[in-house]
């Protein structure tokens, strides 16, 4: 294993998924008091999501409540109710690169812009013959952090690193 050359800052948003969004909205955004932040569509995706946020300034979590545009359609955003992590990287195309050298398969798809208009990229769930690596039944959203992440992740990890 060569040295990795790219760091994961921390966890960028959770997306949950539900035949019906409407009660997702209830419990996140009514009763628990996270914020709304926007919304995003995909017929091609197959999601119709609100974008909630916990916390602030770089290091605040999305929390993607999703329903399908189409019940029958693929993906299925709901199915399971937690769809996927995604997690702040700070060189994404070197990340992919050199996971795939490591034999992790990423879905179809491509590096792209993601919802909240990073660019994004998924670990498939699964491994298969070429690329054995997979997230074990979880997809994995690999999220280009932008500069201030970056600086307030490297401020943080230089003070904790002077703390005896």
């Amino acid at each position: 294993m060569t040295t990795r050359p790219f760091r994961i800052l921390g966890l960028q948003q959770v997306a949950i998924g539900g035949p019906d969004k409407a009660p997702l909205r209830k419990l996140w955004v009514d009763v628990l008091g996270l914020e709304p932040h926007g919304t995003y569509r995909s017929e091609r995706e197959n999601v119709d999501e609100e974008i909630v946020v916990a916390g602030v300034g770089p290091f605040r979590v999305e929390v993607d409540l999703m329903q399908p545009v189409d019940p029958n359609g693929k993906p299925r955003v709901h199915d399971p109710a937690l769809n996927h992590l995604g997690l702040w990287v700070d060189d994404l195309r070197a990340a992919v690169t050199w996971l795939e050298g490591q034999g992790v398969r990423f879905a179809p798809g491509g590096i792209r812009k993601g919802a909240a208009g990073f660019d994004v990229t998924f670990i498939h769930p699964k491994g298969n013959e070429q690329f054995p690596l997979g997230g074990e039944g979880v997809l994995i959203e690999l999220v280009q952090a932008p500069p201030e992440v970056i600086s307030a992740f490297d401020t943080l990890a230089k003070a904790a690193a002077h703390k005896p």
